[in-house]
């Protein structure tokens, strides 16, 4: 064990903090200019934001869209205004008044205005978008404002810019999506926290996806106990009710369904039938919404279907959410009772075969992060069998990758692969290019890292 220290260093980022800095330094010649940032809720806008902003000294506004009425909003940005602008006697009525009041006053004064959970407008006030349209039309040439709308569900913030049929639809000048960080950059952490190894990189993969505010709280569990689990599940650990904290209020009334669909995937129920099934409920509007509103699930396809193919299976997109549905929210009722020694031993006993399917998560991640490839996916023929877990095509090279992930390697059948990839290279149909089947396991994770240059030495 050592001493806990929270993490300072800010990793990766660099092109998005550039982009924005630059953006706000230019301001006062390029006048307004309109940014969009969309990302999932922890996955660090904010601390992006306050990097770019605060540490250059640029003047900024932090005004964050929460659930409540609109005047409780106008009551605390006219505060805040008047508290960090220096302005007197400034009582506005409407949110309305504030963005027209911050437009006027950008005429004579670089600013930029950070308005957080964007999409929430849309629950306090809808006819604000079209007045922040009809006041930015109106004022954008003349005021030096960089104007930053953040928000954490991708479909609505794309539908609100990116929709024919909304108010401000293309009034972005530039669009960013924040992601988790890629596995490279979880070594990073691992490594400068002197906690780097196979074992612990899936670890740290399955509770933390790559999600900062998580890698922050692995960082300070795996200094407080050598035994990872002792910490994270815990009445102290911030872990045991974050999935709750996370969705609950974008589900709304309907949430109990939506974590039973998301329990049912996390149990390796991923197709709507299994799901219906085991539920037995229909369920189908709900997987739509979690999968093109929420963006909490995504579909998937065998590499080899057409898009419209309706084979198709589900998978949540975070590992942290699979996770934490798998383990903490299938044992609620042990929660409850702060039980917290039996989801350890539930964990002790299940982790192992959870985490090696997992493994293939990580997997696709890396070779993502490799740049290499411009197709990826999985294969499985229509009775569901001859199922292959990785397969990467790279059409300039002329190269597919076709993979199998086990736990061990001495698990690994290339002989068994090959039969397997028969009827997947005749639907291919790729003439003249060059298979390669592997192995992948954890026995072998470092070395393939260090093979796509992900490891810094």
């Amino acid at each position: 064990m050592s001493q806990w220290q929270p993490m300072k260093k800010f990793y990766n980022r660099k092109k998005e903090l550039k982009a924005l800095q630059t953006v706000s330094q230019q301001i006062a010649e390029s006048k307004g200019q309109l940014s969009v940032m969309v990302g999932r809720r922890r996955v660090g806008k904010t601390r992006l934001l306050n990097e770019a902003f605060h540490q250059e000294h640029t003047r900024f506004l932090y005004l964050f869209i929460s659930r409540k009425s609109e005047s409780s909003l106008v009551a605390e940005f006219a505060e805040i205004i008047s508290n960090e602008l220096g302005i007197k006697f400034f009582q506005p009525q409407s949110l309305r008044d504030i963005i027209d009041f911050l437009l006027d006053y950008t005429k004579t004064t670089p600013l930029t205005v950070i308005i957080d959970e964007f999409q929430d407008i849309d629950i306090v006030n809808p006819a604000l978008f079209s007045d922040i349209q009809n006041l930015w039309d109106t004022n954008k040439r003349e005021s030096m404002m960089h104007l930053v709308c953040c928000g954490s569900l991708y479909s609505m913030m794309t539908r609100i810019f990116k929709g024919k049929d909304e108010p401000l639809f293309n009034r972005d000048d530039r669009f960013f999506k924040i992601q988790p960080l890629q596995p490279s950059f979880i070594a990073e952490v691992m490594k400068d926290h002197n906690r780097f190894d196979a074992e612990n990189m899936l670890r740290w993969w399955c509770l933390s996806g790559g999600i900062p505010k998580y890698l922050e709280w692995l960082v300070r569990f795996s200094a407080e106990s050598d035994d990872l689990f002792e910490s994270v599940i815990s009445e102290f650990s911030p872990l045991i009710k974050e999935g709750t904290h996370r969705l609950v209020e974008d589900f709304g009334s309907e949430h109990r369904i939506y974590f039973d669909i998301l329990g049912a995937i996390s149990k390796g129920h991923t197709s709507r039938a299994r799901i219906e099934n085991f539920l037995d409920l229909s369920v189908g509007v709900h997987l739509e919404k979690l999968d093109e509103v929420f963006d909490v699930i995504s579909k998937k396809r065998p590499i080899s279907s057409k898009p419209n193919s309706r084979d198709i299976r589900y998978a949540i997109s975070d590992p942290f959410l699979n996770f934490w549905f798998r383990f903490i929210h299938a044992n609620k009722s042990a929660v409850e009772m702060e039980n917290y020694e039996y989801i350890r031993r539930y964990i002790d006993r299940d982790f192992v075969v959870y985490s090696g399917l997992e493994l293939e998560s990580l997997y696709t991640a890396i070779l993502v992060e490799s740049k290499q490839f411009g197709k990826l996916g999985g294969y499985w023929d229509a009775k569901g069998h001859n199922e292959i877990d990785i397969v990467a095509i790279n059409d300039l090279d002329k190269k597919v990758l076709i993979a199998e992930v086990k736990r061990q390697q001495k698990r690994y059948s290339e002989a068994k692969l090959i039969e397997k990839s028969h009827g997947l290279l005749k639907k291919l149909n790729l003439k003249d290019y060059e298979i390669e089947y592997r192995g992948f396991s954890l026995d072998n994770l470092v070395e393939v890292m260090e093979e796509y240059q992900l490891l810094q030495q």
